[in-house]
């Protein structure tokens, strides 16, 4: 049996429909897709994928206590005692400063090749200048910092002036590089060393160098 012919009219006509269809198609799934990026880009956080939240502010207690770390106050003011893996800070005496009760003998002769020499626990120091011992910072008021001001500790930091009006502070205390300290992180630091336990320790004073013998 032969089938008729279909009617050219309506076969253009259900090609139309069918092409509108399929332009109306793609022209929605385009703007859904534009529509989607977008709400996708909007809801990243610029500055390379990390969010513009500021973070809490420290504290002044807590900022101080984060510059002495990093800074390494520790490092001379703590004293070292031998561990497992070598020397390492004694933190049941923090920032007490030399031990009192380590009697030294004299530093050995130095030479142009090995101009200063420190002690076992880093906390006394001979040179040109002297022999100096690293000081205690706790706030015990007769042998430590209590009877410091903010104003004196800023002033010290300042001027290289123990109490920040008398001797000159003696190596190696870098007391050049804390000074460029902001007034507010000095302010901070000192806040931080207010808040250590006291320890009474009283560190032996500075010792300048012995006068030349005369011949």
């Amino acid at each position: 049996m032969i089938k008729a012919n279909p009617d050219p009219a309506r076969t253009a006509t259900k090609i139309g429909t069918f092409r509108w269809w399929s332009v109306s198609f793609a022209v929605v799934a385009t703007a859904l897709i534009v529509l989607l990026a977008t709400q996708i880009v909007k809801s990243q956080p610029s500055g390379g994928g990390k969010s513009k939240t500021a973070a809490p502010a420290k504290s002044p207690l807590e900022r101080g206590e984060y510059l002495v770390t990093i800074l390494g106050c520790n490092d001379c003011h703590t004293p070292l005692s031998m561990g497992p893996q070598g020397p390492e800070p004694d933190m049941s005496r923090m920032l007490s400063g030399h031990p009192e009760t380590m009697k030294l003998p004299p530093p050995p002769a130095l030479t142009d090749a090995w101009m200063w020499a420190g002690t076992a626990t880093n906390t006394a120091f001979a040179g040109p200048w002297g022999i100096s011992y690293a000081a205690n910072l706790t706030p015990d008021e007769e042998t430590g910092m209590g009877v410091w001001t903010e104003e004196t500790f800023v002033k010290a930091m300042r001027s290289g002036k123990h109490m920040g009006g008398s001797r000159p502070i003696m190596p190696p205390m870098p007391w050049m590089w804390y000074g460029k300290m902001s007034d507010e992180d000095l302010k901070a630091v000192f806040t931080y060393l207010r808040s250590v336990p006291r320890m009474k320790n009283h560190v032996p004073a500075y010792q300048p160098p012995s006068a030349p013998v005369k011949q």
